[in-house]
């Protein structure tokens, strides 16, 4: 075999390799007037460039980096890989996301996408009220249709599929997500940075979507409430009353994306910050790069929705006649959240239970937050 050969047969071998020559090479070699020095320079010569080769394949480049294609690499459920323990579905779990989407997305491609782990799947705790807040919203019901909920680990995964239809398991290889992830830990910070990646791929595969975190109760439709010409809009903590204001301070805990060249870019860039931004989660890197002059060259039509119909425990919704999600922010501990979203679906209940003409006349308000403050 010469040289150029054994090249091109080590290249074709995995990344994960060992360089090893067989015994009678190794005699062969040594029986060589080839002083060792030269042998021990071609030896490593054939590394660098084995690395090298290597260095070019997908496998090496983050999904930040990649400029087209469905960068799941980072993603071991994706692909089916040894590690995930959850089932995948004939050619590989990237075929079951495009079938989970395909069977929920509406007309237009859109999808409403949840996260959650074990923490907040668990009986009678976050998902429970999440769903529930869809039964008994005015016109949510039927969005149920049209939710994926994305499990972080096995038992999210397992519990989604015993509740709802569209499940969709994201299993990060290295990282455990199933516990409560702490406000800024580690944990915390890697499970919000994953997830914004994920999204980011769902534009590139063509779904637009509406993101929402489990502790947002949806209690109208919010379609009617979203600005038809916008790009990218979210729900703010603390809305300044104009909708084009970039001051407001927005959360990324609810956000209507439509995807296009722009949207894409514009996710990429965010996901990318995170090095120039290191130690901040992804809310915080918003709110650095939403002034960035890079935002503007891409013509990013972004907006800031009114807490008037997407409130929280920041700043809540003040109309129950209007209100068209309640967020669960300003919060922190699950046992906070879980007792002031129990609250606020009973404050809910009885505002439906009052006759139309009191619905409208009463100054009818939340009574939280109260664990949440």
């Amino acid at each position: 075999m010469n040289p150029v050969t054994l090249l091109l047969s080590f290249q074709k071998i995995p990344i994960s390799f060992a360089i090893s020559f067989p015994a009678t090479s190794a005699s062969m070699l040594s029986e060589s007037t080839v002083p060792r020095a030269v042998l021990v320079f071609a030896s490593i010569s054939v590394f660098i460039l084995l690395l090298y080769g290597a260095s070019d394949s997908p496998r090496f480049h983050s999904s930040s980096s990649s400029s087209s294609g469905y960068s799941f690499n980072i993603f071991p459920s994706l692909l089916g890989g040894s590690d995930s323990k959850i089932p995948t579905n004939g050619g590989g779990d990237y075929n079951k996301l495009e079938k989970v989407l395909k069977e929920a997305a509406m007309e237009d491609k859109t999808v409403i996408i949840a996260t959650l782990n074990e923490a907040w799947a668990a009986p009678n705790t976050v998902i429970d009220l999440f769903l529930e807040s869809f039964r008994i919203g005015q016109g949510t019901r039927r969005l149920l249709d049209h939710l994926v909920i994305v499990a972080l680990d096995e038992k999210a995964y397992r519990r989604c599929m015993e509740l709802h239809t569209h499940c969709f398991a994201l299993v990060t290889q290295g990282l455990d997500f199933h516990d409560e992830a702490y406000f800024m830990t580690h944990v915390y910070l890697e499970m919000m940075w994953r997830r914004l990646d994920f999204l980011r791929s769902l534009l590139e595969m063509g779904y637009n979507f509406v993101f929402t975190d489990a502790d947002i109760m949806w209690f109208r439709d919010p379609f009617p409430r979203f600005f038809l010409d916008a790009d990218f809009q979210i729900a703010c903590d603390y809305f300044s009353g104009n909708s084009s204001d970039i001051q407001n301070r927005p959360n990324r805990g609810f956000n209507y994306v439509k995807s296009n060249k722009r949207s894409i870019e514009f996710y990429k860039f965010w996901y990318s910050s995170r090095e120039t931004y290191p130690g901040f989660h992804d809310q915080d890197v918003l709110n650095f790069i939403k002034f960035d002059p890079f935002i503007e060259s891409l013509g990013l039509k972004m907006r800031f929705l009114d807490t008037a119909f997407f409130g929280g425990l920041c700043e809540p919704s003040k109309d129950l006649n209007l209100v068209c999600t309640m967020h669960a922010n300003c919060c922190f501990g699950l046992d906070s959240k879980l007792h002031d979203l129990g609250i606020m679906l009973q404050d809910w209940k009885t505002f439906l239970s009052l006759p139309p003409t009191l619905k409208r006349s009463l100054s009818v308000s939340w009574r939280v937050p109260q664990n949440c403050r």
